[in-house]
């Protein structure tokens, strides 16, 4: 597991003083600014950041160094990490995205499906994005406990029990 999550991503920038817009990955979306500094993906940049209000699409912010239109737009795209340490803990039944990528995910039966590519919400429920084993393309998993009934983050593994037909065109 990584030290750090990714918790928002620079947008654009957000009026002329160099605010920023940022959107939240937190299930509590203005909890952004509680995680203290947070930085990029490499943990060369770091920003305290500031929330002056919500907009649509998430939140005007201050970044510290940020003082400028044109600086906060070259960051647009700029993922933001927080310290794992400095994120709450989770119940049994809940897991930080990071924490779900890279894990193989195996059937009910033991047989090698593929490994969690990404995870994606569309608006109703997430979904796992599988990469299947020795194939290029993917496999869009329901992250329900019906269809995912084990996720073991000590063993390295999801396993699914997928509907009839999800893996279907596999060879």
């Amino acid at each position: 597991m990584s030290d750090k999550v990714c918790v928002g991503a620079i947008t654009g920038s957000f009026g002329v003083r160099g605010e920023a817009r940022v959107k939240s990955f937190c299930a509590e979306p203005a909890a952004l600014g509680n995680y203290g500094p947070l930085s990029d993906e490499t943990g060369e940049r770091s920003f305290t950041l500031t929330i002056i209000r919500p907009v649509k699409g998430g939140f005007a912010v201050r970044l510290s160094g940020v003082k400028t239109k044109e600086t906060a737009d070259a960051l647009k795209g700029t993922r933001l990490y927080a310290a794992r340490d400095a994120l709450p803990a989770l119940p049994d039944d809940e897991f930080y995205q990071a924490d779900l990528i890279g894990l193989a995910v195996v059937d009910t039966g033991g047989a090698d499906r593929g490994q969690v590519h990404a995870v994606l919400n569309h608006g109703a429920t997430d979904l796992l994005e599988v990469r299947r084993k020795g194939e290029s393309g993917t496999t869009l998993v329901p992250f329900t406990n019906e269809i995912v009934p084990t996720v073991d983050l000590t063993g390295g593994r999801i396993v699914v029990d997928p509907p009839e037909g999800l893996f279907e065109d596999e060879g």
